[in-house]
């Protein structure tokens, strides 16, 4: 994988229960959306306090705007709320819950284990197989949709550059396509996850923000910002790269500065800074 996506991705500790899904054409589910699924859907706005809470929900604090927490938690009352959802790869110890077909495996018939997190790729290589996990995914949506969430933040965008090549940067753009568009349809807004070679696919792909790791110590941020018109919220992992990301972006980046394992107010390494 490139060095420039080490840190990325999704912590392996937060939770995510795989749910059953029914065949829907184009892996977009019939259910009846809990939202106006006509009208545009609402993007975080520019420059607000951000909190990333995916390894667990707490009590914003004081001054949050927009929060992400995963799929398994509440929203938080009166803020725009952003559900992480994992829908590239699957949870440690979790591959048996899918179809074996739907692992992505190489010529030896093993599966391809992204080695940072110990996680079984999905394959996505083909229409049909994208249609299915997408049957999967869209009901996690659905999940964040009846919840009250406002926008679904699918992880793992760039799994294909660790798909030992069995996989192609199109493939993932067709899959969140189909991603996205079910998001569309129950009023929830889009993300894209990291993976800022594929920015400039957002009319492509249907994607209407982003959620960047560590973009300011790659020099990304500017290419993020450009691309989706300054919805991006930002999230840096150590005190340089958020003094970087708010001498560059403050005011205009959604910002905050967390540890890594992302956990909870009282854990031992808890950090939460904000420009």
């Amino acid at each position: 994988m490139p060095a420039t996506h080490a840190l990325r991705r999704r912590r392996p500790w937060v939770a995510a229960a795989l749910a059953a899904a029914a065949l829907v054409a184009a892996g977009i589910t019939g259910n009846t959306p809990s939202r106006a699924s006509a009208a545009e859907p609402e993007l975080p706005p520019p420059g607000a306090g951000f909190d990333y809470q995916i390894g667990g929900a707490y009590d914003p604090p004081a001054g949050t705007e927009v929060v992400s927490r995963d799929r398994t938690a509440e929203p938080a009352a009166g803020l725009y709320n952003i559900c992480y959802v994992n829908a590239f790869q699957v949870q440690p110890g979790e591959t048996g819950d899918w179809p074996a077909d739907l692992l992505l495996r190489d010529e030896n018939g093993d599966v391809v284990i992204d080695p940072d997190w110990d996680e079984a790729l999905l394959d996505i290589g083909t229409a049909a197989k994208r249609e299915r996990v997408a049957e999967r995914v869209n009901k996690w949506t659905d999940g964040c949709a009846d919840k009250g969430f406002d926008a679904v933040e699918p992880d793992n965008y760039d799994s294909y550059t660790r798909s030992q090549d069995l996989l192609t940067a199109a493939d993932a753009k067709a899959f969140v396509t189909l991603l996205s568009a079910h998001a569309h349809s129950r009023g929830l807004a889009a993300a894209q996850k990291n993976t800022v070679e594929l920015a400039g696919s957002r009319a492509e792909t249907g994607l209407d923000f982003a959620v960047a790791e560590e973009c300011a110590p790659w020099n990304e941020c500017d290419e993020y910002a450009a691309a989706f018109d300054n919805h991006v919220v930002v999230v840096e992992y150590t005190d340089e790269g958020l003094r970087k990301a708010c001498d560059g972006w403050g005011g205009e980046l959604s910002i905050v500065r967390r540890d890594v394992a992302v956990s909870t107010p009282g854990s031992d390494g808890y950090v939460h800074r904000t420009c």
